[in-house]
């Protein structure tokens, strides 16, 4: 949000540009930042926004040396700087560039991801650092509505067709689901050869938005991992799904041939963008899924 201080205020300066992110953390600067360095996940929904990063980052799962396209959306990646990640983020570059707010994600406990906490700690000395919490126990309604807050503090428009878009696919979805609720649904991201990680539903906004419009998602046995359950290919075979949401992320392994003979499958991006047309596009892709389970 903007703001300026009351005329007199003996205590508070004016400042142009204010917001609090989801770390509760007031970042404040001069003007409205205009040059913005982004985790590729939200420099997407900055792009869905109709606002344009001037450079991203990625994750540490990524390969330092390219973005993940998977995780792009929409976002147009020829010519857009690239910064690394993790332990091989650029700091130099980063700060060459001269980005006045870097647009972070933290999937809780403050840690911006994609920057290790040493790196953060010097961006943050140098340049006003935003964090959207994507983490456990957060729906996906909240995930872009804390976005959204942002990306109008920085000139964006309200997109009331976006949003007409999204409670239409959300509708689509609910009714297909309804058809059928036998259907058995399983979200995973490849190890390797010999083992996969099933995803728990509740521990993905975007899962649990696609329990909470009806679709019957499975929930892998109690074991290790809040996020996941790893576990033997056969095992995964043995519950027996209809359809599978597969990670499409780059460091996300392939599937086994004699897996994906006897499954049908959709893409799934567990970084989706927190937008109202990244949204609609996977609950689309969901629908269109469903309906073509036999």
């Amino acid at each position: 949000m903007e703001s300026e201080s009351a005329p007199g205020s003996p205590t508070r300066p004016a400042t142009a540009w204010e917001f609090t992110d989801d770390r509760g953390h007031l970042v404040v600067s001069a003007r409205r930042p205009t040059r913005l360095a982004a985790y590729i996940q939200v420099g997407a929904a900055l792009w869905d926004h109709g606002l344009r990063p001037a450079g991203i980052f990625g994750s540490s799962h990524d390969d330092p040396a390219a973005p993940d396209p998977a995780k792009a959306g929409e976002l147009p990646l020829a010519g857009l700087p690239y910064y690394g990640a993790g332990a091989a983020l650029d700091l130099d570059a980063l700060l060459a560039a001269d980005p006045d707010l870097i647009v972070a994600v933290t999937y809780g406990g403050g840690q911006t991801y994609g920057i290790t906490p040493e790196a953060a700690k010097h961006l943050e000395e140098h340049i006003p650092v935003v964090a959207v919490d994507v983490s456990l126990g957060r729906t996906l309604t909240q995930v872009r509505e804390s976005f959204a807050q942002l990306a109008r503090s920085l000139g964006a428009a309200p997109d009331d067709a976006a949003e007409a878009e999204l409670t239409a696919a959300e509708q689509r979805l609910t009714l297909r689901a309804a058809a059928d609720p036998r259907l058995r649904v399983l979200a995973l991201s490849s190890a390797d050869a010999d083992s996969v990680h099933l995803a728990r539903p509740h521990a993905w906004p975007d899962l649990s938005e696609l329990t909470g419009l009806g679709v019957p998602l499975l929930e892998p046995a109690e074991s290790p991992g809040a996020n996941w359950s790893t576990v033997a290919w056969s095992e995964a075979a043995a519950l027996a799904p209809d359809l599978v949401l597969v990670d499409v992320r780059a460091h996300a392994g392939a599937l086994p041939a004699d897996f994906t003979s006897t499954v049908r499958t959709a893409p799934w991006n567990p970084e989706l963008p927190p937008s109202p047309q990244a949204h609609t596009r996977f609950l689309d892709t969901v629908t269109a899924a469903l309906q073509a389970v036999a």
